[in-house]
């Protein structure tokens, strides 16, 4: 039932178009359990539904969840304190999700905040280079990363390469996040990591470890998604120590 994204010829109480956007969020069988049989407490399609509520919101969320950081650093002409190692591990672990969960025909809602992150966070690092004087640098970086995923997405790779990926994941993520919070410590600052960018995506990688769960039932991508909540949590809980620091050096 949690992967079902055919839609019905039934549309209950609904204009046929108006039901074909409402079973993007409640799937048959549900739809139908929920408007023509009113079987609102039904509670495996209360799990599908919540969990195809979350899925969306991350990923409308993930729309502009970097934003605040590349607006922080356009206007300080700045990407100090942030560790280009941990953006390009992040970009890494980002892409395979993105590359797997296409291969793997999972529905949208279950990947697609993957595509809004890699195109911020592709910006972020592009800017990181920028700042440092390495506008070329700055382009090439994007042109490769480009030509990265056109590959990844395409039917030649094998899915055995992107099964590793994927597998690899969780690693890649604890050491791009370790490498970002040892360098917060070392500087005993965040610098011009953003507190919203940061506690958006704790808290989406805390919600999708339920709709993976839900939507997907693969043991690789929730336990991708159990190890990025506890490393981004960690970042979080560097900004609430490191605030009365960030305090001091901007007065």
């Amino acid at each position: 039932m949690d992967n079902v994204e055919t839609l019905d010829a039934s549309s209950g109480p609904f204009p046929l178009f108006l039901a074909a956007w409402i079973q993007l969020i409640v799937p048959q069988p549900c739809f139908d359990k929920f408007f023509v049989d009113f079987d609102f407490l039904n509670v495996p399609c209360l799990k599908v539904v919540i969990s195809k509520g979350l899925g969306y919101a991350i990923i409308l969320g993930s729309l502009i969840v970097k934003v605040p950081q590349i607006v922080k650093m356009l206007r300080a002409r700045s990407g100090e304190g942030i560790s280009m190692m941990s953006l390009n591990m992040e970009l890494l672990a980002i892409s395979a999700s993105w590359s797997y969960g296409y291969a793997s025909k999972f529905p949208f809602s279950a990947y697609g905040e993957a595509v809004f992150l890699a195109i911020q966070t592709t910006t972020i690092a592009a800017l990181v280079l920028f700042y440092r004087g390495n506008k070329l640098g700055a382009v090439g970086y994007v042109l490769l990363y480009i030509a990265e995923m056109v590959f990844l997405l395409s039917p030649y790779v094998p899915f055995k390469l992107l099964s590793t990926l994927q597998a690899s994941n969780a690693f890649i993520i604890m050491i791009s996040k370790l490498i970002q919070a040892y360098a917060n410590f070392r500087a005993k600052s965040t610098g011009q990591l953003s507190v919203v960018t940061v506690y958006l995506i704790f808290l989406g990688a805390v919600a999708r470890i339920f709709t993976s769960v839900q939507e997907t039932g693969d043991s690789l991508v929730v336990f991708t998604y159990v190890v990025s909540s506890v490393c981004n949590g960690v970042i979080a809980l560097q900004m609430v120590l490191y605030w009365n620091s960030e305090k001091s050096k901007r007065e």
